[in-house]
């Protein structure tokens, strides 16, 4: 266990297995325990890097808003720091965002990317007619934002849960310890969402990535986040998409084999590329 500054921040981190460099970038409200299921099968094929995003359980909460752009150079600085660049990095809804940001502004950091439900409803904005589930979780997604507003963590946590990316009872589903760290990471939820830019990304910045990219959905997943999967498949060059069975928002913690497989199979097709 230890702690590294990076960009001007404390962050948490742990080092597992020998390979390949790979960094886990968890999503919203988590911490980097949320990869202790696909880890052991992962740290047998690479060098696994995780670590809590800032504001995130042990990483350093600073002061004030905070922008996703940050994220993305906590990473970049993490990742250079600790001699992880190139890598293989893989998020996790608003990780996956973070991967595939900081992707469009420096590729050479990366050796392939994997991405799962990145909630860049930005990319919907345009459309006239956008998946009614894009509406709903939007609307879902204020109604946790005033929970937190009102300094109801628990019942921001609870719906976000239930409403926005998983389904209702998945809640009560959850270990306690995972409960307890949702709660905790609440606020950072809100820090969040008060970026203009969190939905968004720069789609020419992203075609120039010319690396693998493996973007992944569930078919348990709120529709919405297919829509945008679908829409980034046809940007980045080398995409190639996958559809776990019977997952939803987060594989690697309801199929931790299927997930930790997919990203062995997924490097190792790299080594037979020119």
């Amino acid at each position: 266990m230890s702690r590294v500054e990076a960009n001007g921040v404390g962050l948490f981190y742990e080092v597992a297995g020998e390979g390949d460099p790979l960094v886990l970038v968890h999503g919203s409200w988590g911490d980097h325990k949320t990869w202790v299921p696909v880890l052991p099968a992962l740290a047998q094929r690479f060098r696994v890097l995780v670590y809590d995003r800032r504001g995130h359980s042990r990483s350093e909460r600073p002061p004030g808003p905070g922008t996703r752009v940050e994220d993305e150079e906590d990473l970049a600085a993490l990742m250079e720091t600790l001699g992880f660049a190139p890598a293989y990095v893989a998020g996790n809804s608003f990780g996956a965002s973070t991967v595939l940001g900081l992707a469009s502004r420096r590729p050479g950091l990366f050796r392939g990317i994997v991405a799962h439900d990145p909630p860049l409803m930005g990319l919907l904005a345009g459309d006239p007619e956008p998946p009614s589930s894009a509406v709903a979780g939007g609307r879902k997604i204020g109604s946790v934002l005033e929970h937190l507003r009102a300094d109801r963590p628990l019942a921001a946590a609870r719906q976000f849960v239930d409403e926005v990316v998983l389904e209702p009872g998945a809640w009560d589903a959850l270990p306690e310890r995972v409960r307890d760290t949702l709660v905790a990471n609440a606020p950072t939820f809100l820090d969040e969402q008060a970026d203009p830019g969190w939905a968004r990304i720069d789609l020419e910045g992203l075609a120039h990535y010319t690396g693998p990219a493996l973007l992944t959905k569930g078919t348990r997943s709120p529709r919405w986040f297919a829509a945008i999967t679908d829409l980034l498949s046809k940007e980045l060059p080398r995409a190639q998409t996958h559809t776990f069975e019977g997952a939803g928002h987060m594989p690697h913690l309801s199929h931790p084999q299927a997930y930790a497989q997919r990203l062995v199979r997924f490097a190792d097709e790299q080594r037979d590329v020119p």
